[in-house]
């Protein structure tokens, strides 16, 4: 079960931008991050949430999307995040988030696919223009943005090829394929 459930869990870039998602779903999703491992159980992560159209046009603004699609600069406007949810890491409770946001998201994002929703984890975020745009007091490290909503492409895994390229890309009918390495090249023995 769960192993399906991450196979489908790929980073979603296009979206039905209409299909709205409600602040208490996001709500809910936080509570499974917030319920997620925590290094030395400091729990330093805070949460903007944003469902509403304007802020979210704003908040793309301060995105990069899927840098190995260098022809291809985001998802048209129809195609974008019905919804954000912005990590941040308070430095009052901790100077170093170690790998906390990593599990938070995953934890998020796996929920989001349960739902029937899918998502993205950006770190190519421009945080200054964000934390303006949001009013975030510097006590906040702006850590991750995870975009939202209904997904609108299909994503298929595959294996590395020949050539042994990681990069993602999409075919011609617009199906997002993504290679990963397999388990013996990854597990060593030692």
């Amino acid at each position: 079960m769960i192993e399906e459930l991450i196979l489908k869990n790929r980073s979603c870039r296009r979206f039905y931008q209409d299909h709205s998602v409600d602040s208490e779903s996001l709500k809910s999703l936080v509570n499974l991050a917030r319920l997620s491992a925590s290094a030395g159980n400091l729990q330093p992560l805070k949460y903007i949430l944003s469902c509403d159209p304007e802020m979210n046009a704003q908040i793309f603004s301060c995105l990069a999307w899927a840098g190995y699609l260098k022809d291809w600069p985001g998802p048209d406007q129809g195609e974008r995040p019905s919804a954000y949810i912005i990590i941040l890491g308070d430095t009052e409770i901790s100077k170093d988030f170690g790998c906390d946001h990593g599990i938070a998201s995953q934890s998020i994002l796996l929920g989001a696919k349960e739902k029937g929703l899918a998502g993205c984890i950006i770190g190519a975020i421009n945080r200054e223009k964000l934390r303006d745009i949001l009013n975030i007091p510097a006590q906040f490290k702006i850590l991750l943005a995870l975009a939202m909503g209904k997904p609108k492409e299909e994503i298929v895994t595959q294996d590395v090829g020949t050539d042994g390229s990681i990069r993602y890309w999409r075919d011609d009918k617009g199906v997002h394929h993504v290679p990963k390495r397999s388990s013996e090249e990854i597990i060593l023995n030692y």
